[in-house]
């Protein structure tokens, strides 16, 4: 027991002895440095990462949201320039007069009307046949191409083409279109 002691005496004797206090305060400061890391740190990073979380799933239903009220705006244009119902027989009369202004035939224009699974917008189609020289059916078709309502040439089909004389030319062709319904009127959204 006597060698321990004195064992701890040279050793106490030592030049490492003073930085023993030194040491014991570092290993203090260490452990409470642990422990506010374990208690307020990592606490508050796990938040952080939830409320970043948190942000990129609002900001994707922003972005999202955003997006719908675009297309509402763009589908309320298009809305817009599409005629209404009651639009339908002069818009019919129109092409007739635009035919008889480019000098082109067009005895027979028939039409149906599709209505689709949705109801937002009803598809009118206008067919039948053509006759007039070509440089008039070309001003005719770019005449409608270019109107103010929204129409589309679906098929155009040469029947003949007379190359005496008279040079005309006869095609069948499916014009189509879309109407609004009026106002007030129910719609029924598929769903």
């Amino acid at each position: 027991m006597i060698e321990r002691s004195e064992t701890w005496a040279a050793l106490l004797r030592q030049p490492i002895v003073p930085l023993f206090p030194t040491i014991a305060l570092v290993m203090c400061l260490l452990a409470i440095l642990g422990g506010i890391h374990l208690l307020f740190v990592m606490p508050a990073q796990d938040r952080v990462g939830r409320l970043q979380s948190e942000w990129k799933d609002a900001r994707q239903r922003f972005v999202q949201h955003a997006e719908a009220k675009r297309t509402l705006q763009d589908l309320a244009e298009v809305l817009r320039i599409i005629p209404a119902k009651q639009g339908f027989v002069p818009l019919a009369l129109g092409i007739t007069e635009e035919a008889k202004r480019n000098n082109v035939k067009l005895p027979s224009l028939s039409y149906r009307v599709e209505t689709p699974s949705g109801k937002l917008a009803t598809k009118a189609i206008f067919e039948g046949s053509a006759t007039g020289r070509y440089e008039d059916l070309r001003r005719f078709i770019r005449e409608l191409e270019l109107a103010q309502e929204l129409l589309f040439i679906e098929d155009l089909d040469v029947v003949r083409a007379d190359t005496q004389r008279e040079r005309k030319v006869t095609f069948k062709m499916r014009i189509a279109t879309y109407l609004r319904p009026e106002p007030g009127a129910p719609t029924r959204q598929s769903k």
